[in-house]
């Protein structure tokens, strides 16, 4: 409970109270009279018209402290909580070439790695809708956007290479992930571009999907991942099964930067698993959902609780005056 005029009408009630203890004498100078015998004053039964006196101001006193709480509006308050979740819609982007399966990321390859750190994202992104888009010669969606993590993470755990022709079609990946929030109303549209090599594949220039991405607002980072010089990359020989080649790291750098950049994004280089994850935990702490709490408090007065009371005393004090204190002998 609280009072919404408590400095107007609560110092009254102290007030109150002196003035009734200075009325009884209790404060002040003593207004009782001096008598050499108080025989009299017995006979004549004063302790009874004391006691009523007493009452009687005890009851007004009552009344008017009743009456003051009133005044001071008392309130009761109900809270309740409005809650703005301004999600954000991401849709990751996994280059599935071949050369994705090079041994530089110790102890497994690149995708396997990549794939690992991506569910860690997604495992930390309670309220946004998350996608998966996948590409090497060619690009598709593995996944649209959605809410349910356990089924994007069910669909990463999928992703594999070999399931379409070989190549690094940067531009077709990146334009289907963009393309797949083009009709979101969320008010924050990331791309997470994950690559290791340089566009040689796609009928769609990798600058060109980048543009359609300013276009449509949608936030590109990019990424680079593989090893300065060469490291080891395991192929099928018909002959003599899998052999390891030692392959060169190409990454076209000066591509991916200039994509973050015109999307307002960031360009990241991943050269093994721990960088990897520091880089999606910088993405995470960069694309962060702001949840927005409002309280709000309903406030009903409750004056009546004391008004009633007061009003109830008051003809209480009126009946025993006029009524029954007239009656005693």
């Amino acid at each position: 409970m609280r009072f919404a005029n408590p400095s107007y009408f609560l110092w009254l009630i102290p007030a109150c109270l002196i003035f009734f203890l200075y009325l009884l004498g209790w404060l002040g100078k003593d207004p009782s009279l001096k008598f050499s015998s108080v025989e009299i004053v017995k006979k004549a039964r004063a302790k009874r018209v004391v006691f009523g006196r007493l009452l009687r101001g005890f009851i007004r006193l009552v009344v008017v402290i009743f009456i003051i709480l009133a005044l001071a509006r008392p309130q009761t308050g109900t809270g309740e909580e409005k809650t703005t979740k301004n999600v954000i819609d991401i849709m990751l982007v996994l280059d599935i070439s071949g050369s994705m399966a090079t041994l530089d990321f110790h102890p497994d390859n690149r995708l396997a790695v990549a794939k690992q750190e991506a569910k860690k994202f997604v495992e930390g992104r309670n309220d946004d809708r998350i996608g998966l888009v996948v590409f090497a010669g060619q690009s598709f969606t593995q996944c649209p956007l959605t809410v349910d993590r356990k089924a994007v993470l069910t669909l990463i755990d999928k992703v594999q290479m070999g399931v379409v022709d070989d190549g690094t079609a940067i531009g077709l990946g990146l334009a289907n992930g963009v393309n797949r929030l083009k009709d979101s109303e969320a008010k924050s549209k990331v791309v997470i571009l994950l690559t290791d090599g340089i566009n040689n594949a796609g009928e769609i220039d990798p600058l060109t999907a980048a543009g359609l991405a300013k276009q449509l607002k949608v936030r590109v980072y990019t990424i680079g991942v593989g090893r300065e010089g060469t490291s080891l990359l395991p192929v099928q020989d018909p002959q003599f099964g899998t052999r390891l080649l030692r392959v060169e790291t190409q990454i076209d750098e000066k591509t991916l930067k200039e994509i973050a950049r015109q999307t307002g994004g960031l360009y990241f280089r991943a050269q093994d698993q721990r960088g990897l994850r520091e880089i999606f935990n910088r993405i995470d702490q960069l694309e962060r959902t702001q949840i927005t709490v409002e309280q709000f408090t309903h406030y009903e007065e409750q004056y009546f609780w004391f008004l009633w009371p007061a009003f109830f005393i008051f003809l209480f004090e009126i009946i025993w005056n006029n009524l029954i204190s007239v009656k005693w002998p």
